[in-house]
């Protein structure tokens, strides 16, 4: 049982180096710019003259973010 709560909730935060405290912000923060960004394709998607680099611009953030980490 031990084990298991330790998988489900510690192996994959140490493995980027965060607590698991430190890892649920970082995942609700990016969740949320996903949530953004896809909003702001959708409207994109309705009326092109609308959020023409938003989704795009979030995107890269979130990669430059996560890609060296763990």
């Amino acid at each position: 049982m031990v084990q298991t709560l330790k998988r489900l909730f510690i192996d994959h935060p140490s493995s980027v180096e965060e607590t698991y405290f430190q890892h649920l912000r970082f995942a609700s923060w990016f969740s949320v710019q996903l949530l953004t960004a896809g909003g702001a394709a959708l409207v994109h998607a309705f009326i092109p003259a609308l959020f023409e680099k938003t989704a795009s611009k979030i995107t890269r953030e979130l990669y430059t973010r996560t890609a060296n980490r763990g």
